[in-house]
Formats: structure tokens, sequence, C-alpha cells
């Protein structure tokens, strides 16, 4: 009787589908551990990330399906797990094994903010439950150790063949940065070549373990140096961040033409600094325009991942080593990150899954 059961529900839930993956429930292998107890029914759903925007409306549709065609259900228990899809890449799994995405942080030029996004973005999805690693990438401006008030020198874990470095944590992320290695006053003389190799040590001479997703933030520009950068760096995407004015908006289209050339996929577009929302009115005001981001994602045929406010308590935040996911707690500034991590996530889980051909695995517990 309860194998019966099963089949019916493995069959109506087969017909909920994951809105950002596009295909359905049982295919992609979401469902885990399913068990009828009487006239209830108990399961997991797995997520691809913990991070999902979707994941009420997924829980939503699958009591909404067995509601509908299977009435005799009593009680449903869906509990909503994740396990984060992983870019496949051989280059990346011989020099970050346990990384399961790499992510490019980039801008066409400097001043947009790029830094504290990344810091942002990377905090939010550590926020949200997921494994998280930051590497400093701007090599000639490092800026991270201020903004998440990091401090001191990495320590060496030694074994009988190797020696590497273990990350500096903060705010549930992994970091490494060439500030960690130089005093702060000391400035970074270096040509592209020595800049590519300190990044290669800072990914294949650091100990980051298990990470779902490990960010680069990138020195700003398309030269010579994120050229090389971007060549060598394995990664699953990157990410563009711009301001709403058209100088912005067209070096952003230089960034993101970079990308393209050397066959890494643009997961989005974040428009920061896109308005400024009075404190004692809470009127919105469109200082640097208006929709240069949205407009550019339509043109180049990526997606927009979202708007950022402009605030002073966001460079403030900065300053103090304060992000604002964790500082400017239930307003909109920590609204609009969370959700824009969420978009990316959802993004990176696209790009993996259609990489490659789902395995269908249907766990029926026991």
């Amino acid at each position: 009787m309860n194998e019966i059961r099963i089949e019916k529900i493995m069959s109506v839930l087969g017909k909920v589908k994951d809105p950002d993956l596009n295909k359905d429930l049982v295919s992609l292998g979401m469902i885990k551990d399913l068990r009828v107890e009487g006239v209830n029914v108990i399961f997991k759903v797995e997520l691809t990330t913990p991070a999902c925007p979707l994941k009420d409306k997924i829980k939503s549709d699958c009591i909404n399906a067995i509601r509908s065609e299977l009435p005799e259900v009593k009680e449903i228990k869906i509990e909503m797990t994740s396990k984060v899809s992983a870019h496949s890449d051989t280059r990346k799994d011989a020099v970050l094994p346990g990384v399961k995405n790499t992510i490019a942080v980039a801008s066409g030029k400097g001043g947009v903010g790029k830094s504290t996004v990344a810091v942002n973005l990377a905090v939010a999805l550590a926020k949200l439950g997921a494994k998280v690693g930051l590497i400093d990438a701007d090599i000639y401006g490092p800026s991270i150790p201020l903004m998440l008030g990091v401090k001191g020198k990495p320590k060496i874990m030694q074994d009988m063949v190797s020696q590497k470095m273990v990350p500096i944590e903060n705010y549930g992320i992994k970091l490494m940065s060439i500030g960690f290695l130089i005093d702060s006053s000391d400035p970074v003389i270096w040509r592209g070549p020595m800049a590519s190799g300190a990044i290669k040590q800072f990914m294949s001479d650091v100990e980051w373990g298990e990470l779902d997703y490990l960010f680069f933030d990138l020195p700003p520009g398309t030269g010579d140096i994120q050229l090389t950068l971007v060549q060598t760096i394995p990664l699953t995407g990157a990410i563009i961040v711009t301001t709403p004015q058209d100088v912005s908006v067209i070096d952003a289209r230089k960034g993101l033409k970079m990308f393209e050339r050397v066959n890494v996929p643009v997961f989005g577009i974040i428009e920061n600094m896109s308005y400024f929302i009075t404190p004692d009115t809470g009127k919105r005001y469109d200082i640097f325009g208006n929709g240069g981001g949205r407009k550019l994602s339509e043109e180049l045929n990526t997606e927009f991942l979202g708007e950022i406010p402009i605030d002073p308590r966001i460079c403030e935040g900065g300053d103090l080593g304060k992000p604002i996911v964790y500082e400017l707690n239930g307003t909109e500034h920590e609204n609009r990150i969370l959700e824009i991590s969420k978009n990316l996530a959802a993004q990176v889980s696209i790009t993996n899954i259609n990489s490659k051909t789902p395995k269908i695995e249907i766990n029926l517990g026991n």
C-alpha cells in the first residue's frame, strides 16, 4: 500500500518545477527521504543553494500539488535543505579541490563600490547559510582587510609534504589578501606577471577547505592585468558592478566583453549607488540617473541582479570594518543585498545545471 502511495506522490511532485532551473524536482533529484506514515507524508526538498530566492514558493507548490491530487493525505511535513551545486572544471578542481564555485566581482572602472559589493555579497551568502571565501585580488589597492575589520597575518599550516597559509576568518567568511602580508602604508609596485603569481598562490598555497562560493574581488578596469587574472583564475562566472551614470555603464560594457573574450559566463549586473532615500521623508532621489544597469543587462542579454541604494552609512561601515548586511539589519539596504545574493546564487545554480545533464536520483528513505 505504501509503495503505491509513494509512487503516486512522486508522480505528483514530478509536476512541480523549480522556477529558476525550469525543471521538475524529481528529475533534478531534489526529493529526498520520502516516506509515508499512515495518512501523513514526510520528505525533504534539497535545493541547490541555501540562498534560494524561491524556497517558500517551492515548498508551497509541493503542498498544493499533493493536496490537489491526493486529498486522502492529511499532514505534509517538508524539510527544506540544500546542497550547493558545483561547477565542474578540471583546472578549478586541481587547484581548489574543495571549492564548488568561483565568482569574480569586476567593474569597468574604479569608484563604483565594487569591493563594498563583493564584501557584502560574501557576508550575505554566509549569513544565509553558505560556506564562503573571499580573495582580495586587487593587488595594488587591497581594501578587504579594512572593510572587514581584520588585522594580523595568516598562520602557516605545516605537514610532511608542504606548508599552506590558513585564511583569516571574520563575519563567517574565509579571507585572503595581500594586505595581510605587507605593511598597510607600503605600495605594491609589481608588474602584471607578479600580480598574477600572487593570485595563483592565494589559490594553491592557502588551505581553503570546503567552500560553496569563493569570491575574487578583481582590480577595476579591463587592462592587461585584469585580462591575465581572469585567464589565470578558473572561474565559474563573474558579476559586473556599475552605477547609473552613462560613463560607468560604458565601462561596465567593456568589462562584460572582457569576460566574453575569455569564455567566462557573466551571471549578471549589479547597479550600486542607484538612488538615495531621505531618512526624514523616505523619498527617493535618483542622484546619478536611473536605470543604466538594467538597460545594459537588457542590451547585452544578461541578468539584472539588483540595485543598491547610496547611503553614508555604507561608507562608514566599510571604514569601520562593519558590513552593512550586519549593521543595517531590517533596512532596505540589507534587504537589497540579501535579495541580490539570492539572485546571484540562483544564476550560479542555473549555469551549473545547464552545463551538464543532471542525474535523476530518487531517494525514498526507509
